[in-house]
């Protein structure tokens, strides 16, 4: 029985020390106090700087607010494309806030919370370019986000389309297409509707390439922080804020996209 007993006491430990061991990311955030949030500064309304050269936009203030909740100051850091993903894995932020769009792909490696934004993928061309519709970006310079889904669907798309990579889509797109050195861009539609009612020369096509939810993302490994992300994006919704934050940047006549509040 004693070599029984010992046996189940190795077998516990082995297993013990199998299992990876994490303090909790809500824990960590604070005794550290401040959290870590990555947003992406690469366009309006979404997130860049104002005058000051302070970060601004729809998802500072979604970030603000759980900084907020958390009851610790927030320390930003301008993250885009893959540097998001990267980031969270490596630990050098707790959590992206940054219009990243939850994809299968994204979510082998890291986690995602419900949505607490939608957006699609649109297009975006010069007025006198004569593209018309998907097609016409055949043989075009079409500017792209390197590591965004973007690039992924015009790669599979418009596989013809010559496609011009940039890190930062805002100023670095945004200012090849207002000094058209490229025919188009493929963005977002968040990003993309308001840029074209700021710029008369430019103006995008009908429709969306998808649908995507954009959610905050987080490492793997703690799905206790996830839950509370959950009901932070369930409480932004239903309280208001969602609607308010979302007209505020998108003007008083927007309609918000309908995001589902259970988690």
């Amino acid at each position: 029985m004693k070599r029984i007993l010992t046996a189940i006491a190795a077998l516990a430990v082995v297993a013990g020390s199998a299992l990876p061991s994490f303090a909790g990311m809500l824990d960590d955030i604070r005794s550290r106090g401040v959290v870590r949030i990555g947003v992406s500064l690469g366009g309006e309304p979404i997130g860049f700087r104002d005058a000051q050269n302070n970060p601004v936009g729809y998802d500072v203030d979604v970030a603000n607010r759980l900084a907020e909740k958390l009851g610790v100051p927030v320390e930003f850091t301008d993250v885009s494309g893959d540097a998001r993903i990267s980031m969270l894995v490596s630990g050098q932020i707790d959590v992206a806030i940054a219009n990243t769009s939850a994809t299968l792909e994204r979510a082998k490696v890291v986690n995602f919370s419900i949505p607490y934004n939608r957006a699609g993928l649109r297009v975006i061309v010069q007025k006198d370019s004569g593209i018309k519709e998907l097609k016409d970006l055949s043989g075009k310079k079409v500017v792209v986000g390197r590591g965004t889904t973007g690039e992924t669907f015009l790669k599979s798309a418009v596989p013809d389309a010559q496609l011009v990579y940039v890190d930062q889509f805002a100023p670095d797109g945004v200012l090849q297409l207002q000094q058209k050195r490229v025919d188009a861009a493929i963005e977002d539609s968040s990003l993309l509707d308001y840029l074209a009612t700021k710029n008369p020369t430019l103006v995008t096509l009908a429709g969306l390439y998808s649908n995507d939810p954009i959610g905050m993302a987080v490492a793997k490994g703690d799905p206790e922080f996830v839950r509370w992300l959950d009901m932070f994006v369930s409480d932004y919704i239903q309280s208001g804020a969602y609607e308010a934050n979302y007209k505020k940047w998108w003007g008083a006549e927007a309609n918000p996209p309908a995001l589902n509040p259970q988690w």
